[in-house]
């Protein structure tokens, strides 16, 4: 069933079963789920079927930290942020969800091999391919791993469909005819209602922008709205103490995550021929399936050198101008007037200059193209990186968000060093040289670093309540029927990202509900 919910009479009151609150990956995945099952469900959107800016301003707040572009980063009608997402998929490592002594706050409530069986359900959910994320299994003659000598930097496969998948589209209908499913568009939470104590969610209070107002009583609630609207949900819901839902600890909108992207290097290819064999670099398509390979550091070679998780993706080759080669070519000519600068050049970048002579004799060719690096950086869990609530208010009078998104050294060093580490196998393997660019001095970052979009932590899992919002079920610690889905519980981030493990994570959760339901 589909309502509108400018219809509602104010002050009406929706009874149901469970509540699911946000249709984005987590929430439409769970309402899948509760198709057919015997108890009623209520999907609560806060926009409709297609963009609408009055909506979409909701999202807006202020930055304290890194930019992150609020009212655009993420989508506010149904199919959420999958209606712009570019459908790249892969799971997190083993390593993530260990205990690092090397990474504060690490560590989820169990392993990776708890998720196993979902990731595989969730590849079906994404339209994806199978559950093989091994580059022998994609290996063919003309695409491979880079050939590198030792095994200090692996690839990392990533699955990507095209056109990417949206959710909101290929589910809508799905949902829609559901005889058990009852979708309301255009209907914000503004808060959760408690019983005495606090101890368990009563009701869910809902307004639209036009301004009717109703609610909602149900037995048990889910949050789905991402990671920072997640918190703010949370922290609009005061308890009898006005700290928040869920937040005795004050943990409510800490540890914000995402991905750091940069382009920190050049990967300059010592033979010229080597673009041709990149294939597995290069998002070569299958069909509507694409597979990608990424750098990335050995779980071994991140526990010896004390790091983070992080990947580097060969983008398509470009032009590079290499100021040795144009200085040697200057001086060929005999042009003279930048003599001094022209010889530096020539001395700084000796290699390059050599290289170019070598395949100018042997092959008749000059390299002139080179890879550009994206990187990608998982962040150190820092509870100073935050969400919390400004003094503006929007067009339904609530507060808006604030976000503080900061990076720590633990993640630059984690950058640097990972470049070193890559840029080494790659020169052992005589496959070329990455020239590195992180700015000027040991704190700085290279000059544009931009939020990957990836928004991780706010309501992070952990069994003790005074280190995490949520516990291993995703129930938020002494709320007996809420829970919270999405990557804000993810303890860590990984570099993999984030939406098949949403999907996965909620498949889990939906088994879970329907054994409390029964």
């Amino acid at each position: 069933m589909l309502v509108d919910a400018r219809t509602v009479p104010a002050n009406k009151v929706i009874e149901t079963d469970v509540c699911i609150v946000g249709a984005g990956a987590a929430g439409i995945t769970l309402a899948r789920e509760f198709i057919g099952k015997p108890f009623r469900v209520c999907l609560l959107e806060s926009g409709g079927f297609d963009f609408e800016e009055n909506t979409q301003d909701l999202y807006r707040g202020d930055n304290a930290g890194f930019h992150v572009p609020l009212s655009v980063a993420r989508l506010r009608y149904f199919g959420g942020s999958t209606n712009h997402w570019g459908s790249y998929c892969r799971p997190l490592d083993e390593i993530d969800f260990e205990t690092r002594d090397w990474v504060p706050h690490s560590g989820w409530p169990f392993k990776k091999s708890e998720l196993d069986p979902y990731y595989e359900r969730a590849q079906a959910v994404c339209q994806l391919g199978p559950y093989r994320y091994d580059p022998q299994y994609w290996q063919t003659q003309s695409k491979a791993p880079l050939p590198l000598a030792g095994n200090r930097v692996v690839t990392a496969i990533f699955q990507m469909r095209e056109p990417a998948l949206r959710f909101g589209a290929a589910y809508r209908d799905e949902i829609v005819k559901a005889v058990n499913v009852t979708t309301f568009l255009r209907a914000n939470l503004l808060g959760l209602e408690t019983y005495a104590g606090a101890q368990a969610v009563k009701r869910a209070r809902v307004g639209c922008i036009e301004g009717n107002h109703f609610s909602v009583n149900a037995k048990l609630f889910i949050l789905a709205a991402g990671a920072i609207e997640n918190a703010r949900l949370l922290l609009l819901s005061k308890d009898a103490g006005g700290k928040g839902l869920g937040n005795r600890n004050g943990l409510v909108g800490r540890f914000f995550m995402s991905h750091a992207l940069c382009k920190p290097g050049l990967f300059l290819p010592s033979d010229p021929l080597i673009p041709a064999a990149l294939y597995l670099y290069e998002t070569p398509a299958t069909g509507s399936l694409k597979i990608i390979g990424h750098l990335t550091l050995a779980p071994e070679t991140q526990r010896q050198n004390r790091l983070l998780n992080f990947n580097a993706s060969l983008k398509f080759p470009v032009p590079v101008a290499v100021a040795g080669l144009n200085s040697a070519k200057r001086l060929a000519k005999r042009e003279f007037d930048t003599f001094a600068t022209d010889l530096r050049n020539i001395i700084a970048d000796m290699d390059g200059v050599a290289a170019a002579a070598y395949w100018k004799i042997r092959a008749g060719v000059v390299p002139a193209q080179a890879f550009s690096l994206t990187c990608a950086i998982e962040q150190c869990p820092n509870p100073d990186s935050r969400v919390s609530l400004s003094s503006e208010r929007d067009a339904l009078g609530q507060q808006r968000v604030r976000l503080d998104w900061r990076l720590t050294a633990a993640d630059k060093n984690t950058l640097k060093r990972s470049l070193e580490i890559i840029g080494a196998e790659l020169g052992h393997a005589a496959l070329g040289r990455l020239k590195i660019d992180l700015g000027e001095g040991d704190n700085a970052w290279p000059e544009v670093v931009q939020d990957g979009g990836h928004h991780i932590g706010t309501t992070r899992m952990h069994v003790d309540p005074k280190q995490g919002v949520v516990d291993g079920n995703c129930r938020v610690h002494d709320v007996a029927n809420l829970f919270v889905a999405g990557s804000s519980v993810f303890p860590t981030s990984g570099h993999a990202n984030p939406t098949l493990t949403i999907v996965a994570l909620a498949l889990r959760l939906g088994a879970h509900v329907g054994r409390l339901m029964a």
